[in-house]
């Protein structure tokens, strides 16, 4: 009996390169109005907040987000005081102005906090956002008076672009104590507050929310190491070549689309 033998098959023809500009790959959305602009902001800082619940960092009443009004002059979007961070959404933001006196809303703030926030606003015009929250690791590395050192690729994102600010005066609740602060920051994207815990600002929401959840990742991975052991620091050149990579607010808020889309669709009601 004849032995049949495969059909021979055609190879398929392998398929041409698709243009990379015909790729999708997200950017900060250009808004048509300042209206359409400040609904995204609300909805931003409302998603963030949601997603520090989940990852613990909130602790009672302290912890805040403010993201400038795209349109009223020295007003800024931030979360009321006593509501929960998991329950966040867009309408429960209150518009407060420079001096913390609510223009819209039926809330009152954290005047503690907003002291601090409003000085760092005004002394940051480029900033939309500042974020402080009292999370776990950033308060231990608070405890130690000490910056991040670059020992990790993430960790150079901050070399030589973080302050401290090497006093603590309990909770700071006057405009002198917020301009100290917002002194120390300097230009930087992020300062470590001496037994207090960690203060990020961005271009935008995203990018001041993922500075301060890499900034809190980063204080975690360094306590863990000096438990460990000795940690190996990267040398110098090669960490500020990595913090040039890595280390602007557009990579900031791209590395925080992820987390946007995960709350955004499952927790659709933040929206509101």
């Amino acid at each position: 009996m004849p032995v049949e033998t495969p059909t021979q098959k055609t190879p398929l023809p392998v398929p041409e390169p698709i243009p990379v500009d015909q790729l999708d790959f997200a950017l900060p959305p250009v808004h048509d109005s300042a209206a359409d602009e400040r609904a995204y902001r609300r909805q931003r800082v409302a998603g963030a907040l949601r997603l520090f619940a989940r990852f613990g960092y909130e602790d009672g009443v302290s912890g805040h987000i403010t993201a400038r009004d795209p349109e009223l002059q020295d007003c800024f979007w931030v979360n009321p005081f006593g509501e929960p961070f998991a329950t966040m959404t867009a309408r429960k933001l209150v518009l407060v102005n420079g001096h913390g006196e609510v223009v819209l809303g039926t809330r009152r703030v954290n005047q503690a906090a907003f002291a601090v926030h409003a000085e760092v606003h005004r002394a940051r015009p480029e900033a939309v956002a500042v974020v402080h929250t009292h999370s776990v690791h950033g308060r231990a590395l608070a405890a130690l008076g000490e910056l991040l050192d670059p020992i990790t690729q993430e960790a150079c994102a901050f070399y030589e672009d973080h302050a401290l600010y090497d006093a603590c005066t309990g909770v700071a609740v006057d405009a002198d104590e917020g301009r100290r602060i917002a002194a120390a920051l300097g230009g930087s994207k992020g300062i470590v507050l001496r037994n207090h815990g960690l203060l990020t600002v961005g271009d935008s929401i995203d990018a001041a929310a993922w500075w301060f959840h890499s900034m809190e990742r980063c204080a975690q991975v360094q306590l863990a190491a000096r438990a460990a052991g000795k940690p190996v620091r990267i040398d110098h050149r090669d960490a500020v070549a990595t913090r040039e990579q890595l280390g602007s607010d557009l990579v900031a808020w791209i590395s925080y689309q992820p987390l946007w889309r995960q709350i955004s669709a499952t927790e659709p009601e933040l929206m509101s």
